[in-house]
């Protein structure tokens, strides 16, 4: 696959701070199921490089995809504008999505991948940044064609939009980088150890569930710390007032690369005990979503899925096949 500099990505320390602040803050929230439905599959935790700038990850373009355009054509989907495919991105943070500093378009993991699904599709890519809270509306009144921004399918959403998976939902555990923790996979490795979680987070439910177990087994439980914003957390892990940080994977992996302060030691499926998929969204019925799983799935087979991922670091997070509707997060 050719690649380009398709967008200038050019974030000053300022307001890559500010925006780190928000964005990580609302990544946190986004997505928030309590429980999980899938395959119990804990990815090993990847090796992560230091001081690697948004500045250096290109813009990754895509082909044609004839049978993804044949089924297109075959399902009767009409894009809101001819020719175009309307994407809807709620951008805040690196890697998943973000309008870099001077710029319009957003970059990102969630980006990139609907403009090469717009590309397999035979279509122009037309991207709008929208709040987190707009896009459900927004796809079912016929605003945006397709949602990519990091959204995890539940069985309640399966109701009103169809899916076609392309990332794993991950929760990673980081700790400082010269931290003596290696690892943390289970109950037993949080025991005495002070963490920070999102209050009302799915990772806080995943932490609560384990200290229940420490406690029956009469061990010392987790101290789970609660900050109101991102910054105060990083600024308590370097200072030793805490061991560890627990929250959305993506996120954190791109600040372990970017700045070299952390490590990754454990990941966790996002809807522990089992797994989370985090899919391409659109109307229910509408025709659209076969055709975007048959183009996910022919980047999964040329490589160039396992490009993007690598250039931002979320390798861990790939799958091997995407899916039209998997099974979603129970209803709460």
């Amino acid at each position: 696959m050719a690649l380009s500099k398709k967008q200038g990505v050019a974030i000053g320390v300022a307001a890559a701070a500010v925006i780190a602040i928000v964005g990580v803050v609302a990544a946190v929230t986004l997505n928030r199921p309590a429980e999980a439905v899938a395959d119990n599959a804990t990815p090993t935790p990847a090796a992560t490089s230091a001081n690697v700038s948004a500045d250096d990850i290109e813009w990754i373009e895509g082909d044609v995809v004839p049978e993804a355009v044949e089924a297109l054509e075959k399902s009767g989907f009409e894009p809101i504008e001819p020719g175009k495919l309307t994407v809807a991105v709620a951008a805040y943070v690196p890697p998943l999505a973000y309008v870099p500093e001077g710029e319009t378009l957003p970059a990102g993991t969630e980006p990139n991948i609907g403009s090469l699904i717009a590309e397999g599709l035979g279509l122009e890519y037309n991207p709008v940044v929208v709040a987190w809270a707009d896009w459900p509306l927004g796809i079912q009144s016929g605003k945006y064609d397709l949602i990519t921004s990091n959204v995890t399918v539940t069985e309640e959403r399966k109701e009103l939009f169809d899916f076609a998976s392309y990332r794993q939902d991950l929760l990673g555990f980081y700790v400082k980088a010269d931290s003596d923790i290696e690892k943390i996979e289970e109950a037993a490795d949080i025991s005495g150890l002070k963490i920070v979680v999102g209050s009302g987070t799915n990772q806080e439910q995943v932490l609560l569930k384990w200290n229940e177990e420490l406690e029956a087994d009469g061990k010392a439980p987790a101290e789970l710390q609660y900050y109101d914003d991102y910054a105060a957390s990083v600024l308590a892990l370097q200072s030793g007032r805490v061991d560890a940080t627990f929250g959305p994977n993506a996120t954190s992996a791109w600040a372990a690369r970017e700045t070299g302060d952390t490590k990754l030691v454990g990941i966790v499926p996002g809807g522990w005990p089992l797994a989370a998929s985090i899919a391409a969204g659109t109307a229910k019925g509408n025709g659209l979503i076969e055709p975007v799983s048959i183009v996910i799935n022919k980047l999964i087979a040329d490589g160039t899925y396992a490009e993007l991922l690598d250039a931002w670091g979320l390798d861990s997070e790939g799958i091997e096949k995407s899916e039209v509707n998997p099974q979603g997060l129970p209803k709460s």
